[in-house]
């Protein structure tokens, strides 16, 4: 199997994560009291809160760092890339490479694939089939968790097909602002038979009213014994103004 296979497949299920970035069982801790809501009311805002977000948006630039660590057959390579982003709304983002270092393989097949990838998901198209919504997953509520950025919905997200731009796994909702503060997850539908098993996970953190990606780590194990290590930095977000948010019922503000 060639290096360039298993990396491209990893790199496709990170593209998910990011057009919304080690799984683990997270212990659920008392919440504190108050009125708690469905599922079905939890996607609901979920759902209304991210339109009103993407529309509100502005234009940002930030700084990315793209780090690969492959270790099995047929030799150890690694690689970092780093990148400044730009985003201008409603639907454009530009890279701009300031830096690469390791693996040329990595780099060219791997690194600037993903960011052609990216650019081509953030088309309204491509994000309609990736969205974390009910035309794409069933959810289930789990419970509901205090955390040191508040409380949390958990839900279990269950692709409705098996496509590759899909998972299956846990998603956390701020209880407040109804955005993804993380994503734990594993690909809907294996990209590879080399691949044996991968595990995503993306955080968020929130830069002024909005929930941007933070981190996003992967690890893929391959049938021959080898695994890849995959982590996308983000930092150094500046925004230009924003549009205030308003929610549907006309109050402006996180919810």
């Amino acid at each position: 199997m060639r290096l360039s296979l298993l990396l491209r497949s990893t790199s496709r299920l990170l593209l998910t994560c990011t057009a919304l970035t080690l799984c683990g069982t997270a212990q659920l801790s008392p919440a504190p009291a108050g009125p708690r809501l469905s599922a079905e009311e939890v996607v609901r805002s979920l759902t209304r809160r991210n339109l009103e977000r993407a529309q509100a948006l502005p234009a940002y630039r930030s700084t990315r760092i793209y780090r690969v660590e492959y270790r099995g057959f047929p030799g150890a390579r690694s690689a970092e890339l780093v990148v400044e982003a730009k985003y201008e709304p409603p639907n454009r983002k530009d890279f701009a490479i300031r830096s690469e270092t390791g693996s040329k393989l990595i780099i060219d097949r791997v690194f600037k694939k993903l960011l052609e990838g990216e650019k081509e998901a953030f088309e309204a198209d491509n994000q309609a089939r990736t969205a974390l919504n009910t035309d794409n997953y069933d959810f289930t509520l789990l419970g509901y968790e205090s955390g040191p950025q508040g409380a949390a919905y958990v839900l279990s997200v269950e692709p409705r097909t098996k496509s590759k731009f899909l998972y299956r796994g846990k998603i956390w909702v701020d209880a407040k602002d109804f955005a993804v503060t993380r994503i734990a997850a594993e690909p809907a539908r294996n990209p590879s038979f080399w691949i044996k098993q991968t595990q995503i996970e993306q955080v968020y953190g929130k830069v002024n009213e909005f929930w941007l990606p933070a981190h996003n780590h992967s690890v893929t194990s391959v049938r021959l014994g080898g695994h890849a290590d995959f982590t996308i930095e983000y930092k150094d977000y500046q925004m230009t103004v924003a549009t205030p948010l308003v929610s549907n019922n006309g109050r402006s503000g996180a919810r």
